[in-house]
């Protein structure tokens, strides 16, 4: 058996120019995503230096346990509730501002601007926004004669509110996806559509859309994953509550580690929330590849 020497040295070289960027990745993601998994076979109080083993016993208390059912339903319908507006005013947007005019790139600055500013401070201001007595929203509704509304006191309006905000800050990022899908369709096919004489609603539904179709999955996907990793404006707004209406997966998470310390129980929610998202990942990893982007 014949060792080719050169290709030896040549792998050799590579892994000595990829150690240095394994370091990082071993010390900060596969050891503790490790030491995750095993403490969520144990019920490891945060503090105790000593680790008991309990097998299947935290995964069985989480799919028994009544909040847990409760954050997995808040997390779905946040999700829902935040992808679908966000994409369809997204593509709205994208639709008046794509081509250029006078004005258009502010525009787009404008509308682009929350997703660059920190969670914590947008959520921020939004929790003065919302405030029962004093709030900019009700200031408003009550200038329409619509009685007040309490929007962080009340289960539904809270999830609500989280909603609004987390749609407001994620609508620029998604415009500007569906900005660049929409100035890489050729222009022959819309001509070619007017001398067919389509109308603007089919060249929309027969031309636009299908050919923006994947760009538009890899934007639920993505947001979807977003969503379900928001964390920042529940902290602010809501805390989960009131009585766990707007705790998701995630918050679920942070409570039983950091508030309650059942280590065991929330290393078990952080492996789901993994699963979760790297279905979605894959998911969207193996559908890109069906498509052509153009």
């Amino acid at each position: 058996m014949k060792i080719n020497f050169q290709s030896l040295t040549v792998k050799i070289r590579v892994l000595i120019f990829i150690a240095p960027l394994m370091v990082p990745l071993l010390t900060f993601w596969l050891i503790p995503f490790g030491w995750s998994v095993y403490i969520s076979f144990t019920d490891w109080d945060y503090i105790s230096p000593h680790y008991h083993y309990v097998g299947f016993d935290n995964y069985q208390y989480m799919l028994e346990d009544s909040g847990f059912h409760q954050a997995l339903l808040n997390t779905f319908w946040f999700a829902l509730g935040v992808v679908i507006p966000t994409v369809v005013l997204g593509l709205m947007f994208a639709l008046l501002l794509h081509k250029k005019f006078a004005g258009s790139q502010f525009y787009r600055a404008v509308i682009f601007s929350p997703w660059i500013t920190p969670t914590v401070a947008v959520s921020i201001v939004w929790s003065w926004v919302f405030e029962t007595k004093n709030g900019l929203a009700n200031l408003l509704l009550t200038r329409m004669h619509i009685a007040p509304i309490p929007w962080l006191e009340n289960g539904n309006s809270a999830m609500v509110a989280v909603i609004i905000v987390t749609v407001w800050q994620a609508i620029g990022w998604t415009m500007l996806f569906y900005i660049s899908a929409l100035n890489k369709i050729p222009v022959s096919l819309y001509e070619a559509s007017l001398i067919d004489g389509c109308s603007p609603m089919t060249r929309f539904f027969k031309i636009t859309l299908p050919l923006i179709s994947p760009t538009t999955f890899f934007l639920v996907i993505v947001n979807m994953i977003t969503a379900i990793q928001a964390f920042d404006q529940f902290q602010i707004l809501t805390q989960g509550g009131p009585s766990g209406t707007t705790r998701t997966l995630l918050y679920l998470f942070y409570q039983q580690a950091f508030e309650q310390y059942n280590m065991g129980p929330a290393a078990a929610t952080s492996l789901i929330i993994l699963l979760i998202t790297g279905v979605l990942t894959l998911l969207n990893t193996l559908m890109g590849k069906r498509w052509v982007y153009y």
